[in-house]
């Protein structure tokens, strides 16, 4: 729990206050953004959900936009789960314990379950992991109250700190050099998608740099092998 007051817990709350913001210019009540955030948890697919509403979508258009989002989880939960699986782990603790994965829980977590006893691990996460969304969900509340006297240009700062620390912190993190490929090719492609392909930029680009980084990975053992 005392991992969630950490710089990266505190830049997340700062994305949050932007959230709270936006939200309220969409018309959500304060009720419905603070279990948007209980139960979407991760911030982007909260966004891709108010476009969504924005946009008067369906509820079914709504739900697929938020789990084409969410698919980039994915891989974080292979990567995470066999870190806190023991022998005599439950599935069901796992199932749960999904539910808070996301890059600032993620990356927290890969960082510290090497001082942290395996068997201890799901508990770790645990406290980690609903402390992180229990913070942000009172962060929430507290200036869903306030916003308006929280200056437009303010709010979009601090949101904009989100992606900011993704980067640096993954960057940071990565424990092979096919993750920093996959980063710079995805850099490099984005705003070349963004201008081919609008609407589906960030799928061109995160399949072309990823499958182009797994290639290089590929090679690059292929080279180190004897």
């Amino acid at each position: 729990m005392a991992a969630a007051y950490s710089v990266p817990g505190l830049i997340l709350v700062s994305a949050f206050v932007g959230f709270a913001g936006l939200a309220k210019e969409t018309g959500l009540t304060v009720i419905e953004t603070v279990f948007m955030v209980a139960v979407v948890w991760a911030l982007p697919a909260k966004v891709v959900l108010i476009g969504a509403i924005l946009s008067n979508a369906s509820i079914f258009a709504a739900a697929f936009a938020v789990a084409l989002s969410s698919i980039r989880l994915m891989p974080m939960v292979v990567a995470l789960v066999p870190e806190m699986r023991t022998p005599t782990t439950r599935p069901w603790v796992l199932y749960l314990l999904s539910h808070f994965v996301a890059v600032t829980s993620w990356v927290l977590a890969l960082e510290r379950f090497r001082h942290v006893p395996p068997d201890m691990r799901t508990t770790f996460y645990a406290g980690l992991g609903g402390m992180l969304v229990l913070n942000n969900m009172i962060v929430v509340a507290v200036v869903y109250m306030v916003a308006e006297q929280l200056p437009p240009v303010a709010s979009a700062a601090l949101f904009l700190l989100t992606p900011m620390y993704f980067l640096t912190s993954l960057w940071g993190s990565a424990r092979e050099r096919a993750a920093h490929v996959a980063m710079v090719l995805g850099l490099g492609l984005g705003p070349v998608f963004h201008v081919l392909l609008p609407g589906f930029d960030l799928l061109a680009a995160g399949l072309i740099g990823g499958l182009a980084a797994y290639g290089w990975h590929r090679y690059a053992r292929r080279r180190a092998a004897p």
